[in-house]
């Protein structure tokens, strides 16, 4: 054998501390984004039952999710909002004292430090659970954007640091960079949910923020799974629109649209490690199926070697904790 020419790739496998000084993608805690479920009232902290471990909180809660948030050095939240009442435009999204601009005005004060994201979309705040104004059955694209810029712009004179918009009209970044700018608010970035699939996968997500629609589905705005080139044709006139990050949502099953958006476009990355990626992963590891951190870790990793430079992820804490075993 020692007459054979070939390439021991193994030497550089051979130990732990080997394999940590040449490892080529790394996890940080400054790469994730923990999201949040805030509604109304007080001593609320609802557990979530298709996300173990998830909790919608009330404000008087905040305070300490932020705080244990802070200790374990994650940087900064997504603000989802649940209202107590809803209506066909959607109005407590941009109200003065929604949910959501209360949250952010609480979080600023008390714990300036930390980054808060706001989305943006008014699924969550009409009666009919679609993202947009709904008119003979069919979602009017511009006039949504109305109202998702006094969203925008409602959440921007609150405190939010980062604005991201989830809806998926069209020219939606045009709007918002326009309503923010004419606000007074241009230092204000936008997160733009740029390639957003019509998936399976947000399941629980519907369950922790009361969204489902209440007819039909989303699919008429949100992306066909099957198409690779749209999204490449989506983030880019989010570019050219002026989106200041680019998020791929869900993440785990579009790693392939994660990596090409990023050699395409020189701007900061966001996946979005959605909610039924994350209830899989807890219902296996709760039947003892998976090692529940090996598997996550494996997961975030990948979004990182696909190209992501911050993760939206529900596994905030938990990562946290096993970065720092």
């Amino acid at each position: 054998m020692n007459d054979l020419q070939f390439k021991r790739h193994r030497r550089l496998r051979r130990t732990e501390s080997m394999r940590s000084l040449v490892r080529e993608t790394k996890l940080q805690k400054e790469d994730l984004i923990y999201p949040i479920f805030i509604v109304e009232g007080e001593n609320v902290k609802n557990a979530v039952k298709s996300m173990p471990g998830v909790h919608q909180v009330s404000l008087d809660y905040l305070s300490n999710e932020m705080t244990e948030l802070e200790q374990l050095g994650i940087r900064s939240v997504i603000v989802f909002g649940v209202p107590k009442e809803k209506d066909e435009v959607g109005s407590e999204a941009y109200h003065d004292s929604g949910i959501v601009q209360k949250a952010i005005r609480h979080i600023k004060e008390a714990h300036p430090s930390l980054t808060v994201v706001a989305d943006t979309c008014l699924c969550q705040y009409t009666d009919h659970g679609h993202c947009g104004i709904v008119r003979d059955g069919d979602i009017a694209n511009d006039e949504s954007l109305e109202l998702l810029t006094k969203t925008a712009v409602s959440q921007a004179e609150a405190g939010a640091d980062i604005i991201a918009p989830s809806n998926m009209m069209d020219g939606f970044v045009a709007a918002i960079r326009k309503g923010l700018d004419k606000a007074g608010y241009s230092h204000i970035p936008v997160m733009s949910y740029a390639v957003k699939y019509a998936s399976a996968f947000y399941g629980p997500f519907r369950d922790a923020a009361h969204s489902s629609p209440q007819f039909g589905d989303r699919r008429a705005y949100q992306m066909d799974p099957a198409n690779r080139l749209e999204a490449i044709r989506e983030a880019e006139s989010d570019v050219e629109e002026g989106a200041d990050f680019l998020i791929v949502k869900p993440a785990l099953s579009y790693l392939d649209i994660m990596r090409e958006v990023k050699d395409r476009f020189n701007l900061p990355l966001v996946a979005y490690n959605v909610s039924g990626e994350y209830s899989m992963i807890k219902a296996a590891a709760s039947n003892g199926w998976v090692n529940e951190e090996e598997i996550v870790m494996e997961k975030l990793t990948s979004m990182k070697r696909a190209g992501a430079d911050l993760i939206i992820t529900y596994f905030a804490k938990d990562a946290a904790n096993y970065l720092d075993q």
